[in-house]
């Protein structure tokens, strides 16, 4: 029987993204393609050390079993095939369970997600986070330095998600940047009623919705979600509505109207935090894994 994608969870990411391949990078950037071929082919041996998606990795293909299989992890790299063969080997020495890779040689790969039907593709590359959104499908762009403490919740998955323009539109962030704090609060407490359009991370929240509801029972890792938004009240009852229409539900939500979204995140401790402006990212970063979605109007 052919092996199906259907009903899983299925994470798409780049090589830089799992394993830490920055020097390898640098030398890319400064040579050509062949003498980072070279230079992985020589390093074929030596497991690559492993990268800011690591943990979130690792977890989610815990809930595979031999009888059944939830979560489906694919390298989707610009990288040659022969260079592919030391992201295999390095996640075979590192104990992930990835069967199935595509290397596309520096072109751009995100065609590949409607075959893959991705729930989520991480990369380090800007142009192609880009791209993929465009195409309908969640994509951050990764943080390489972010700082990972996924091991200090060996059983739970934690996700830290933005709302405007990362689990929602930005529908609201565009009255807000256009007119400022006042138009932003009148034109959502007009609209507290009506659910906000959904935004790029929309069908990952589904997607986690839905293995956490099938795994309740029958796995020892579980998911843990939260939201934390610059919102404050008025403005937060649209969110908590919008998700409510959704039937969706999030353990966490943290309406911080201006406040450092790092300090908060360093006591959710997440294993990934995704949010749409270079300023919260790479103040996140200093405390977790962290992931840009470049949508949204202030990534225009």
């Amino acid at each position: 029987m052919a092996f199906s994608l259907a009903d899983k969870l299925v994470v798409a990411i780049s090589s830089r993204a799992l394993f830490d391949f920055e020097e390898e990078n640098q030398f890319f950037e400064a040579s050509d393609d062949s003498a980072y071929m070279k230079l992985q082919m020589q390093r074929l041996d030596i497991p690559a050390k492993t990268g800011v998606a690591y943990p979130l990795v690792k977890k989610l293909l815990s809930f595979n079993s031999q009888s059944e299989q939830n979560v489906e992890v694919v390298i989707l790299s610009r990288n040659d095939p022969v260079s592919g063969l030391r992201v295999f080997r390095s996640a075979k020495n590192a104990g992930l369970a990835i069967e199935r890779g595509v290397f596309t040689r520096g072109r751009p790969p995100y065609h590949y997600l409607h075959s893959l039907k991705a729930n989520l593709f991480l990369s380090a590359n800007e142009a192609d986070v880009r791209a993929t959104i465009a195409a309908g499908f969640p994509a951050a762009k990764v943080f390489p330095e972010s700082k990972a403490r996924a091991e200090l919740h060996p059983e739970e998955i934690r996700i830290a998600f933005d709302g405007d323009a990362v689990l929602f539109s930005d529908e609201a962030e565009q009255v807000f940047q256009n007119h400022g704090l006042k138009a932003f609060v009148d034109h959502e407490s007009q609209k507290v009623d009506t659910p906000l359009p959904p935004g790029p991370f929309k069908p990952l929240l589904e997607a986690l919705h839905r293995l956490q509801s099938h795994a309740a029972d029958k796995h020892s890792m579980q998911i843990r979600t939260a939201l934390v938004t610059a919102r404050s009240a008025p403005a937060h009852e649209r969110a908590i509505r919008t998700l409510m229409a959704w039937g969706i539900t999030v353990d966490e939500a943290m309406f911080l109207g201006g406040l450092p979204k790092k300090d908060f995140l360093k006591e959710f401790e997440p294993d990934f935090f995704f949010d749409d402006q270079t300023g919260h990212c790479e103040s996140a970063a200093d405390v977790a894994p962290t992931g840009q979605v470049l949508s949204g109007i202030t990534n225009q």
